[in-house]
């Protein structure tokens, strides 16, 4: 048997003059979860649907559990389930009855649909809104209620395609929960996510694709490595000043400064942390008043900035019930 869930080597996708997966390689040992990162347009869902027997490659393929994609295709789908970006599930019926049908549509009798529609709905905090129409759920129970349609079966290897986009924090932690259950009893689950904190607190390892590539694969700790061995952030107590700044950290570090998304916010990558010091002394000469300094390991959203010159979405930072 192969040790993997997912293996592929040079995995392409072409749509006419557009080449939206470029050999793409992907090894995802079973029994992991498994972050796959990008931009928007970089080729994740692409990527996603291949490997789903969703969109046949135009070069290459892969192998699921050892099952070719293209040629054993009906093998890979006995041991999948996708969860994409939107719900998947009826509006106009019930929580129950969505799972309930789920349930019935993969062969279960309708005793047996019922008890497994109780289990998820118990397990998933929806057992409140069961008899609820799905139109009124919230955005958070809806996400939920998808994945638990997703699960039905438990398969053996489960892709969340952005799971949680758009979910207020207290929806996106059940959500993590959820997929830290499934991975200990087994699951191998491919994640992708734009949230580098959900792929921090959730991935075993982690592939950057960007332009239809991976560009880095390894674990959290790894990828940090790679990039450097420290950070450094600086916020100023005047904003204005921030270029003056951003001039005098690049020429002391020797490394790009990076502009936060706080106005008064800087950060950059450093090897060398006695410059750190020499960096403050200089903008204290320039009359730049700092009023918060850290020294630390680069974060993950640092990383995927290095690699692709891109900031990650931000997570959402609204506190809501759902």
């Amino acid at each position: 048997m192969s040790p993997y869930a997912i293996h592929a080597e040079g995995l392409r996708k072409r749509y006419g003059d557009t080449v939206a997966v470029d050999g793409v390689d992907l090894a995802v040992p079973q029994g992991s979860v498994y972050g796959f990162l990008g931009p928007n347009g970089a080729g994740k869902t692409t990527t996603i649907r291949m490997l789903a027997t969703l969109v046949r490659p135009t070069a290459r393929t892969a192998r699921i559990f050892g099952h070719d994609v293209v040629a054993d295709a009906d093998a890979v789908r006995a041991r999948i389930s996708l969860t994409g970006q939107y719900a998947s599930v009826d509006d106009d019926l019930t929580g129950w009855e969505n799972l309930v049908l789920m349930g019935r549509l993969l062969g279960h009798r309708h005793r047996a649909a019922a008890g497994r529609a109780r289990e998820l709905l118990a397990a998933f905090g929806l057992e409140a809104a069961a008899r609820r129409r799905v139109k009124r759920y919230s955005g958070g129970m809806r996400r939920r209620l998808d994945i638990a349609a997703s699960i039905v079966v438990t398969p053996d290897l489960l892709f969340l395609d952005e799971p949680t986009t758009g979910l207020d924090p207290r929806s996106r932690t059940r959500v993590w929960d959820i997929v830290r259950e499934l991975a200990r009893g087994g699951t191998t689950v491919l994640l992708t996510t734009q949230y580098l904190e959900e792929a921090d607190r959730l991935a075993d390892r982690l592939a950057v694709i960007d332009r239809g590539r991976v560009i880095a694969e390894g674990t959290t700790a790894e990828l940090k490595r790679s990039v450097a061995t420290g950070a450094v952030h600086v916020r100023l107590r005047d904003p204005a000043r921030r270029e003056d700044a951003a001039r005098i950290l690049t020429r002391v570090l020797a490394v790009p400064v990076h502009h936060e998304e706080d106005p008064a916010a800087l950060s950059a990558g450093l090897d060398d942390p006695a410059r750190a010091g020499a960096a403050l002394s200089l903008l204290a000469c320039a009359g730049i008043a700092v009023s918060d300094f850290s020294l630390g390991r680069p974060s993950l959203d640092e990383v995927f900035l290095a690699l692709t010159g891109q900031h990650t979405a931000p997570g959402p930072r609204q506190e809501a019930t759902a």
